[in-house]
This record gives structure tokens, C-alpha cells and sequence, in this order.
């Protein structure tokens, strides 16, 4: 098999001849190189040898350069892989679990996507060209799926209706970046943190659905801190 495969987005299609579908054998092939690479990056780097890859997915090297001729190739094709399944849980989270559980939960899910993207950052920053359509992929992914669960736990008066997507996202590869060097556990205590800030000023479904959202809790001042202090 000599055509190369890569990852569009929604599926793997041929390059050149998308009249036909990919064989059942060869989609698994290319998920299980796409998964090895991804754990390879993450611990190796993008630099590792390709046959480290091969040996991690059970095939051949040459299966590798079948599917991904050049090694940009491949690391595109992760990381909009990568991109992918984190978009995809969402509606699987949303179906399976309650609106503000299911946005707790894909947070998360997106807290493992940033740590397990280290593996790709030099690459990504590099300025190949092979790469510049990358960030907007990332948005175009997303920005949709987490503003899907924000609206939904919004509406369910379980997170503050002011909260926009992008800044969310910042927020979390922020936290997740500056413990980088401490391990994912101080990450993921932050990121919860985090999302029990978004419930602070949540209204009441109630209020939200008839249109009469009251006023939240107003935070203390410092006046009212001074006070309590020399209490």
C-alpha cells in the first residue's frame, strides 16, 4: 500500500483518491501509529527514532513511511489526532453525565491533552511550514466543543454565564504549564480549583431560563476584610 494517509480532521483520507474507503486493516495501523507517536513524543521528543514508533505500534518501519513520508507528516497528523479525541468528548461526557459534571470532567480531559502536547512543542513552534495551520485547527476544534459544555452548565445554573471559552482554555495550559516540572498532581489540583471558581455568581437555572437572572453574591470588599482582621 503506497498512498500516504493523513488526518483531516474528521477521518483519514487518502491523498488522492478519496473515492475509496481506507481498509479496516490500515485504519487500525494508522491509529496505532498515532497513538505510539504520541507516547513517544511525550517522553522522547519528536526527534525519537522512527523505529521506536514502529516497535510501540507492532509494525514495520517501512509501515511508517507509508502512511507519514516525512517526519512533520506524522507529528501534524497527532497532533490534530490528539485534537480530535479531545473535541470528541465532549458530547460523550455531555450524553453520559450532568451539565456541570461533564464540563469538570472535560477539563480535565483537555488538562491531559496539554501535558501529553509537551512532547510537540518544539516542533510546533519551530516555524515549519508544515505546521501553520495547526493553532487554527486547535481553535476550530475546540473553541465549539467546550462553549457546547459552558453553555449547557450555564443554563443549569451550575457555572457563572461570563466565562468565554478562549480564556478558559489559556487559563488551563497556563496552570498546567507552570507545573510542568512538579508532575501532573499540582495540575490537576489547580485545574479543579478552576472549575470550582466557575461556579462562583452561577445563577439559578431557574432565574436563567425565565430570564430574570439575580444578582450573585457580591465578593467581600477590603473594607469588610480590614474589619474582619482586627475582629
Amino acid at each position: 500500500m503506497s498512498n500516504r494517509l493523513d488526518d483531516q480532521g474528521k477521518g483519514l483520507e487518502r491523498r488522492g483518491r478519496t473515492d475509496r474507503p481506507v481498509r479496516a486493516d490500515a485504519q487500525r495501523n494508522t491509529d496505532a501509529l498515532l497513538q505510539a507517536a504520541m507516547a513517544v513524543f511525550a517522553v522522547s521528543g519528536v526527534d525519537a527514532p522512527v523505529r521506536e514508533v514502529a516497535v510501540r505500534a507492532g509494525v514495520g518501519v517501512g509501515t511508517v513511511y507509508r502512511h507519514f513520508p516525512q517526519r512533520s507528516d506524522l507529528i501534524a497528523a497527532v497532533f490534530r489526532h490528539e485534537v480530535d479525541a479531545c473535541a470528541d468528548a465532549a458530547p460523550v461526557l455531555a450524553a453520559e453525565h450532568g451539565p456541570g459534571e461533564a464540563l469538570a470532567r472535560w477539563m480535565r480531559r483537555y488538562m491531559d491533552f496539554i501535558a501529553a502536547k509537551r512532547g510537540l512543542a518544539t516542533a510546533l513552534h519551530s516555524g515549519n511550514p508544515a505546521f501553520e495551520t495547526l493553532p487554527a485547527y486547535f481553535q476550530k476544534r475546540l473553541l465549539p466543543a467546550l462553549r457546547t459544555l459552558l453553555e449547557a452548565a450555564a443554563a443549569a445554573g451550575e457555572v457563572r454565564a461570563d466565562v468565554e471559552p478562549a480564556d478558559l482554555l489559556r487559563a488551563v495550559a497556563s496552570l498546567c504549564m507552570s507545573a510542568h516540572d512538579d508532575g501532573p498532581g499540582p495540575a490537576r489540583r489547580m485545574v479543579a480549583l478552576l472549575v470550582d471558581g466557575l461556579r462562583y455568581g452561577a445563577s439559578p437555572s431557574g432565574d436563567m431560563r425565565s430570564g430574570h437572572e439575580q444578582p450573585s453574591r457580591p465578593a467581600p470588599t477590603l473594607s469588610r476584610q480590614s474589619k474582619r482582621a482586627k475582629r
